[in-house]
């Protein structure tokens, strides 16, 4: 099988290549997949400069969608040719950027959800709900998502109306509109962002999300509510630190247990029409180098995924 993955740690563009390996075997309580779509994340790009370092050759892509075509013991409840998605583990000689990919978590992927909306939604809905649950994001607070035109911030406005809060988020004209069609109240980033905030809440806000790439924008973001704790970075961890901002990522002392059991429930929410992930582009495998080059640029405008199988 093809899988795009690196024998050594660099920038992505250098030590990354398509290489024909042998498919892997699933081990007990694994699934192996043909995949027919992988999402790709700035994880992708940090993984290959070193972030988790183990054993090399290494795969990337750490979203996927495919139909199953193996499975290991103690699998039961799934059969072959079931569509499914979900996260891949990292850790082997290939991951989800290959023809067949090993997932040791999945869901069913519902009627009516194609695959490359499935691969969408992994990182940006486990890391958003797992970040407003340590934040402690609740029925009938007011929080603001700074980066909500992020995937992890826009998923993160979803999730946080869903539960009863009120939501104002940051963002650029891209997704502005969508996301005051979902209910939260909109404003630029740039200068005046605090006082901006602050007037529409009528106050300092509750909790602040930072899902936005690292910009410098704590030192803001901490005047828009009551104490440095109140807010919670997926990005700016060095900062965090300085700030006494919680931060969700390594070294976190946030809450790090995977929430991928959220996946199902959002994927049937996302089938009806009630959640989405925005999708910018997606590239055959052969050009990964292109949509790896437009992921770095940051402007993507939603996420890229690899089309690999049918």
């Amino acid at each position: 099988m093809r899988a795009l993955r690196f024998h050594e740690y660099g920038a992505p563009l250098d030590v990354l290549r398509i290489e024909d390996i042998e498919p892997p075997a699933p081990g007990p309580g694994q699934v192996r997949v043909t995949v027919q779509a992988c999402g790709l994340n700035p994880a992708d790009w940090a993984l290959c400069g070193g972030l988790f370092a183990g054993d090399l050759p290494r795969g990337i892509g750490l979203e996927v969608s495919g139909t199953v075509d193996a499975v290991g013991d103690g699998v039961t409840g799934v059969e072959i040719g079931a569509a499914v998605f979900g996260p891949a583990p990292f850790q082997g000689p290939a991951a989800g950027a290959s023809e067949q990919a090993l997932l040791d978590d999945w869901f069913p992927r519902p009627p009516g959800l194609g695959a490359v909306a499935a691969a969408a939604l992994p990182m940006a809905v486990e890391t958003a709900h797992r970040s407003l649950v340590a934040l402690g994001v609740r029925d009938r607070v007011t929080v603001l998502v700074h980066g909500a035109g992020s995937t992890v911030g826009y998923a993160a406005v979803q999730i946080a109306i869903r539960q009863g809060a009120r939501v104002i988020a940051t963002a650029g004209e891209t997704y502005a509109d969508a996301l005051r069609a979902a209910g939260a109240e909109v404003t630029g980033y740039g200068d005046g962002m605090v006082e901006r905030v602050r007037t529409i809440a009528g106050g300092p806000v509750d909790l602040a999300l930072d899902a936005a790439p690292v910009s410098n924008a704590l030192p803001s973001l901490v005047r828009t509510v009551k104490a440095p704790d109140h807010v919670l970075t997926v990005s700016d961890f060095a900062a965090a630190v300085e700030l006494g901002v919680r931060f969700q990522g390594p070294d976190s002392e946030a809450d790090a247990a995977p929430h991928n059991y959220v996946l199902g429930e959002y994927a049937r929410l996302a089938t009806k029409g009630q959640f989405s992930v925005p999708v910018a582009r997606t590239f055959p495998l052969e050009e990964w180098r292109t949509a790896a080059e437009l992921s770095q640029s940051r402007h993507a405008r939603g996420k890229l995924v690899l089309r690999i199988g049918g």
